[in-house]
């Protein structure tokens, strides 16, 4: 396994593979790997000649201080994880300097109402600085293909239509979010909940099941209030939000229309812990 920590070490050694017909494949993360980082890796495997996988705690997509410096980072446990699972596998481990030099700036973009709702009304600036390093990550690796999970399901649509925009010649993989037995999704901020928290966050996954299951019999304003009743009787979950938006568009909807693909779309707070999740509905 090859760890790269500057950039212009990797993209020398990237270089031979320019001009062959190697496919590569790239696995982005801010690291404190679980089974569904592995998941997005192994695809990746599959599909690509090599795969670069990047560490790297980008400060520019968290609003808040707290947040970016509670975040949990265990480098030495990700290099062993990624080693034992492919020994053959390109790391790239670069400190915040080496990305964004002394400059450390979040660029605006425009996402044409896809960033309106869920996490753009609750979390400010939060997909500019997304894309400002997605943007900048990809120039660096320049992938063929790039790997990315459904659970942050709004982000992977903003980084589909960035690419199809700018016309990046990227092939964005969607990849199905891994959960754990009880139907919690797979996420880094999991290791902050206790068992006892675990169990109570289940309740985000029942709820996008009941969506599931009654979407082609209730109404959406029926399984919105339904589930937003649950909630209020939990006292250990504060609901943030929970909404159906058409998959396309990301635009909340009460009604339902043909042809259209729908996502149920959750996120809240136990122990003051946010979690979010979603569900295709059909």
């Amino acid at each position: 396994m090859l760890i790269f920590r500057s950039i212009s070490a990797l993209t020398k050694y990237l270089e031979k593979f320019s001009d062959s017909e190697s496919k590569i494949g790239f696995v982005p993360t801010m690291g404190s790997l679980h089974e569904g980082h592995i998941s997005l890796v192994d695809k990746s495997i599959r599909k690509s000649t090599l795969t670069v996988v990047s560490i790297f705690l980008n400060p520019t997509q968290f609003n808040d201080n707290k947040d970016l410096n509670d975040y949990p980072v265990d480098n030495d446990a990700d290099f062993r994880k990624l080693k034992l699972y492919h020994d053959q596998l390109i790391l790239f481990v670069p400190e915040i300097k080496e990305v964004y030099g002394n400059n450390v700036k979040t660029k605006k973009f425009s996402f044409s109402g896809l960033d309106k709702y869920m996490e753009g009304s609750s979390r400010t600036n939060h997909f500019n600085g997304v894309i400002t390093v997605v943007e900048k990550l990809f120039e660096i690796v320049k992938p063929d293909y790039a790997f990315f999970g459904e659970k942050d399901f709004q982000q992977l649509r903003i980084i589909e239509s960035f690419v199809n925009d700018r016309s990046l010649g990227i092939e964005i993989i969607r990849c199905e979010t891994k959960r754990s037995y009880n139907g919690l999704a797979l996420s880094s901020r999991n290791k902050k909940l206790n068992n006892s928290s675990k169990k109570i966050a289940s309740n985000l996954y029942k709820a996008l099941r009941f969506a599931r299951d009654n979407f082609n019999k209730l109404e959406i304003p029926e399984i919105v209030s339904n589930i937003e009743k649950k909630f209020h009787k939990i006292s250990e979950i504060s609901l943030e939000y929970f909404l159906i938006a058409d998959e396309n568009k990301l635009h909340p909807t009460n009604q339902k229309s043909n042809g259209v693909k729908y996502r149920a779309f959750i996120a809240a707070k136990i122990n003051n812990i946010r979690l979010i999740d979603n569900i295709n509905l059909n």
